[in-house]
């Protein structure tokens, strides 16, 4: 079957380059290019953040906040470096608001231990979505089942999308909270979080957005969005894994309790009483991921160099190139179909597990996602106990979109003949 008719990327963006700075591109799996399709799940990461870590254990190497010598020292200036440059990105209003974290299931879990701990009482609300990832999920149902709290679900319709007039129904009188995806990892649906923030605000509930898989594709600016909390991992943004950010309102970081206690996040401990460090150490108990922290800092200046406006033209190209090879495979249904998204799709093939797909596809170099992607209530609502999911990173080109589609057309062939 002949391909759709779709526009070729926009010549100013230079794919060949960037994917020069990838060493991981450039494998062959199973005698074949590598397609990199799973980037929501992990993203490649840069030369330059490789090199950052390796050398810093090469070269600096030192724990922090502990040493007088003066590697330490240098290691210590590295460290906080690289939290100022993480409050520029989101641009917080202090360095005192961005905490590091091993990843956003642990900063979600964090503001549901310490400030749901603080917050919630019998018979109060948290108001998620139908699309949290579990991540999103499980933190506040633990919260609830410590408070004897509800938690309230915002629906989701058949294209994928929040209903937000279910939203407005859902806030009471009891809501506490309300935490939310920014863009969800298996739709790839841009929530309107401007919209759920101001009904929250109107009501004086606090909001956290889940922003895992908005990072690498748009630009975030916590003073416009008007959260509470926003948090995010390393590893989504071309950066190390075991790094993330919780970033929240000094005010309310500061009036939560600790989430760990130990090393780092002390002011004075006697045996009759622990006073804590300010913000934002009180909250990093321990030793943290110091090469992480920079390796972080550096994908932040390799993709702000990049520049999110050259990124998302090109990976709008790339998600009507995909759109457009998809629909020339009958065989093929789409998940969702979201006015507004990023390049995430789930889909199924007619007749074709998933789990079998994806394995044809990695037989011919293509690495996708299959399975339920942390979303299970959301496949519940779908109908499906899986899919196969694609998804786009700026390095990727038309040409892994083609072979994708000519991969999805092979299962079809494999399976129905």
């Amino acid at each position: 079957m002949k391909p759709a008719r779709v526009p070729p990327v926009a010549a100013a963006w230079d794919v060949s380059r960037v994917r020069a700075d990838f060493p991981m591109l450039g494998r062959s799996m199973r005698g074949r290019p590598l397609v990199y399709l799973d980037n929501a799940n992990s993203t490649q990461k840069p030369r330059s953040v490789i090199e950052t870590e390796s050398r810093f254990y090469r070269e600096q190497y030192a724990n922090i906040h502990r040493g007088v010598y003066l590697l330490s020292q240098e290691a210590t200036v590295a460290y906080d470096h690289a939290r100022a440059r993480v409050a520029r990105f989101v641009n917080a209003r202090s360095d005192r608001e961005v905490v590091f974290v091993r990843g956003t299931t642990e900063a979600i879990n964090l503001v549901a231990s310490s400030w749901g701990g603080a917050h919630l009482s019998p018979g109060d609300d948290v108001l998620i979505s139908a699309m949290e990832h579990h991540s999103g999920i499980v933190p506040w149902q633990l919260a609830c089942e410590a408070k004897g709290a509800n938690l309230r679900v915002i629906p989701v319709d058949d294209d994928g999308e929040l209903i937000l007039e279910e939203a407005e129904r859902l806030f009471t009188p009891r809501t506490r909270i309300l935490s939310v995806i920014h863009v969800s990892n298996a739709l790839g649906t841009v929530n309107p979080v401007k919209e759920l923030v101001s009904m929250a605000r109107a009501r004086g509930v606090p909001v956290l957005l889940d922003g895992a898989q908005t990072i690498s594709h748009r630009a975030v600016d916590v003073q416009d969005l008007g959260c509470d909390f926003y948090v995010f991992s390393g590893h989504k943004l071309f950066g190390p894994t075991g790094i993330g950010v919780l970033w929240g309102r000094e005010e309310l970081l500061d009036a939560m309790p600790p989430y760990q206690g130990g090393g780092n996040m002390i002011e004075l401990v006697t045996f009759e009483k622990t006073t804590y460090a300010p913000l934002p150490f009180k909250f990093e108990a321990g030793t943290t991921n110091i090469a992480g922290t920079l390796g972080l800092a550096t994908a932040i200046d390799y993709v702000a160099g990049l520049g999110y406006d050259a990124i998302a033209a090109h990976e709008q190209e790339l998600v009507d190139r995909l759109l457009a090879g998809l629909s020339t495979v009958p065989e093929v249904r789409l998940i969702g179909k979201p006015k507004e998204r990023v390049g995430v799709f789930s889909l199924t093939i007619d007749g074709v597990h998933p789990h079998d797909a994806g394995t044809i596809l990695d037989l011919e170099g293509i690495a996708v996602r299959a399975g339920h992607h942390c979303v299970q209530p959301l496949m519940a609502r779908f109908g499906v106990p899986a899919t196969i999911r694609v998804s786009l990173a700026f390095y990727n080109t038309t040409e892994e979109c083609d072979a994708l589609v000519a991969g999805l057309r092979k299962c079809v062939e494999v399976f129905r003949g």
